[in-house]
């Protein structure tokens, strides 16, 4: 097993080496975005072809995983790199930070995320191995299901919202997002427990929920995401976070 991950995460470090050096040409690394997400999707695709275990298995489960990842990144491909006239704001601010070093901060940077993504990849993996065609399976491709379609909905909700002009610099209060700040990113959370249930609750599984509730609430995700929404729509946006369940959804504060 470890040498599959090892094997996985070389073949990451090639692809996110060349996506640096596309950025050191462009002067825009917002696709970095995209490399985590493709990253798991790509060694779910690994695992199909490597894993030890059944081909039902390694069809089925790294199916879910790829598919998952793959709709995510192609999401933030559309809405970061196709439809961004600039680099996103937190690179900008890297590059200014850093100075003359940023290219080789950001080298470095393009290499974590190749490592998150291993690590992301490993309840995908752990779930090929210890899964069986039982009733666990189908409960976790359930909530694999259930997931994936909050998410998605989540996403184009926002997206449609966004693309109206009478709603610029506005908050979206409409669908999935009137009963959570950040329902994309609950939905998401719920993805990782399928693979704890598909894996019969295998240690390397619990990587997914764990590992994406300390990134979401400490790391990355919604710390930032807030912050950048104070700052560009203020009162409003404080208003929506007095009212509005920051993760998992309820019912709106009425005043």
């Amino acid at each position: 097993m470890l040498s599959l991950v090892l094997y996985g995460w070389a073949i990451l470090v090639i692809c996110l080496a060349l996506l640096w050096v596309r950025q050191l040409k462009t002067q825009n690394a917002t696709s970095v975005d995209v490399a985590w997400a493709a990253g798991i999707g790509l060694l779910s695709l690994v695992y199909i072809w490597m894993a030890p275990a059944n081909v039902e298995i390694r069809l089925l489960v790294g199916g879910l995983g790829a598919l998952w990842a793959l709709r995510l990144a192609w999401f933030l491909f559309t809405a970061r790199v196709v439809k961004a006239t600039e680099e996103d704001g937190r690179y900008r601010a890297m590059r200014n930070y850093f100075g003359s070093k940023a290219n080789l901060f950001l080298f470095f940077f393009y290499q974590g995320q190749a490592a998150v993504a291993v690590l992301f990849s490993l309840p995908v993996l752990a779930a090929i191995i210890h899964g069986l065609l039982d009733a666990w399976m189908a409960i976790g491709v359930a909530v694999w299901l259930i997931a994936v379609v909050g998410e998605s909905i989540a996403d184009k909700q926002l997206a449609y919202f966004r693309s109206l002009p009478e709603n610029r610099g506005s908050v979206c209060r409409v669908g999935l997002w009137r009963y959570s700040r950040h329902p994309n990113y609950f939905f998401e959370w719920i993805h990782w427990w399928a693979y704890v249930l598909i894996g019969h609750g295998a240690l390397l599984t619990w990587i997914g929920p764990i590992g994406m509730l300390l990134f979401l609430f400490r790391l990355t995700g919604i710390p930032y995401t807030e912050n950048q929404a104070l700052k560009s729509r203020g009162d409003e946006y404080r208003d929506y976070q007095r009212k509005t369940s920051v993760f998992i959804p309820w019912f709106p504060k009425e005043s």
